[in-house]
């Protein structure tokens, strides 16, 4: 059965979540919509783990997603937004979807269950029973080296057959699995990399696009390069990819979005660099790498 509901595609961000004094920084959350809104990007989700997701309280992802839609619909774009879902126990997410029925959001990204282990049927099922509890588009979260658990394409495969599971954002690890994919799913199934330091070769593969946290910064040029290689100029993406390759590095030397939180914060996008524990600031070498990139874009060419 193919799919009924429009898959996703292009650059994707997932957006950062701003703190300031323990709460919300909804001062600075209305700025980074604001600044996004016009860049290349073609959808934000929210509440992930860029977003720090785990760290959020119920009120707070309601919070969340009402200003968001807010300072959208004040800069004018329709810019699709979908959030962030991840647990173990099938029944309370799918109570989180009742709960979020009527909540301004286009779809959502839901990530395989962590820890638990289940096999490749507990995985079918539990992504079938979600398809199921909501008519909102599904993106499968495919990335073993935080959950523990891979989801298989054969098991991919009959999901993507689901009218409204569209795609996955694919960090599993292995090119092998990944061009299989590619050459194997259904039309209209999207498959959207996830790895930042990969995204040429992912783009030049055949992958629709990328949800990445690196696009935060520089986002003309992380859009240029996908751009590049859909004109079929490799070269020209290749030399813009070169100029972006020191990013991803930068911002996953330390656990994110502890150095990307810096970034924005330098660039005057948030109003502080605040996480949430268990993960704590950048230490003094990665920021000082950071400041000397943004220094050196500022100096231009």
């Amino acid at each position: 059965m193919e799919t009924e509901s429009e898959p996703p595609s292009g650059l994707w961000l997932p957006l950062i979540t701003p703190f300031r004094d323990g709460a919300l920084d909804a001062a600075s959350l209305r700025r980074l919509i604001a600044h996004y809104a016009r860049q290349p990007i073609d959808g934000l989700i929210l509440a992930a783990t860029t977003g720090e997701g785990l760290t959020l309280d119920d009120d707070e992802v309601e919070q969340l997603v009402m200003l968001t839609a807010e300072a959208l619909a004040w800069t004018g774009r329709k810019l699709p937004v979908w959030l962030g879902l991840c647990g173990s126990d099938t029944r309370k997410m799918v109570r989180t979807q009742a709960r979020t029925a009527n909540w301004p959001v286009d779809g959502y990204l839901i990530a395989t269950p962590y820890y638990s282990r289940p096999s490749q049927q507990g995985l079918v099922l539990h992504f079938e029973a979600l398809s199921d509890a909501t008519s909102r588009p599904i993106m499968i979260y495919n990335i073993p080296y935080r959950t523990g658990v891979n989801l298989g394409n054969a098991a991919m495969l009959r999901l993507a057959g689901r009218r409204n599971i569209v795609g996955v954002k694919d960090c599993c690890g292995d090119t092998g699995q990944t061009v299989e994919l590619l050459h194997d799913r259904p039309r209209g199934f999207a498959v959207l990399s996830g790895e930042d330091a990969l995204y040429f070769g992912a783009l030049v593969r055949g992958c629709d696009g990328a949800v990445l946290a690196s696009a935060h910064v520089e986002t003309e040029t992380f859009g240029a390069v996908r751009q590049r290689v859909l004109a079929d100029d490799r070269l020209g993406a290749s030399i813009a990819w070169q100029r972006l390759a020191e990013v991803p590095r930068l911002l996953f030397a330390e656990p994110s979005p502890a150095a990307l939180k810096h970034w924005l914060w330098r660039l005057g996008l948030i109003d502080s660099p605040e996480l949430r524990l268990p993960l704590t600031a950048v230490g003094d070498g990665l920021a000082n790498a950071i400041d000397a990139r943004l220094s050196a874009a500022k100096a231009g060419p």
